[in-house]
């Protein structure tokens, strides 16, 4: 039996609110998140084994997530129109007290994303190529693009 993957909970919040903040409204989005993928077996994975969280700073909202609009967005509705582009599952949350801004995107992610010394990365000199093994292109091209999307952020 294959091993089972640990996952992280991820989640990018603005920047101008305080640290406090920044919790509970990644708080609000891995809520939410619960309650749309409460099914998935990733999700059912990371709440009765990992729960680890990780929040990063996700820069600037100006307006309320909407994939539609075509509105100039700030760096936060940015980066979950890229998740969402890519294929990741994501859950965001708007807060009401704040004018209905965008201020938290959650997604969860695999250890072989966050993993180096485990999953190192393909360029590597010590790259070990069985870890791919096996992998469906769709899903290494995944998490190849998440290794890339999360090493721009910084914790929040």
């Amino acid at each position: 039996m294959e091993k089972e993957l640990k996952y992280r909970m991820y989640g990018l919040v603005p920047y101008n609110i305080s640290p406090i903040q920044q919790g509970i409204q990644f708080g609000h989005g891995v809520v939410d998140y619960g309650m749309r993928y409460i099914e998935s077996h990733e999700y059912q994975r990371w709440a009765k084994n990992d729960k680890t969280f990780i929040i990063l700073n996700g820069g600037t909202t100006n307006d309320k997530f909407d994939m539609t609009s075509g509105l100039p967005f700030g760096t936060l509705n940015q980066h979950a129109l890229t998740l969402h582009k890519h294929g990741v599952r994501i859950e965001t949350f708007n807060e009401p007290d704040l004018g209905d801004q965008l201020t938290a995107v959650v997604f969860l992610v695999e250890e072989r994303v966050w993993d180096k010394k485990k999953y190192p990365d393909l360029t590597d000199s010590v790259f070990d190529e069985d870890w791919t093994e096996g992998i469906k292109e769709k899903e290494l091209n995944k998490i190849l693009f998440l290794r890339e999307f999360l090493s721009q952020f910084r914790l929040a």
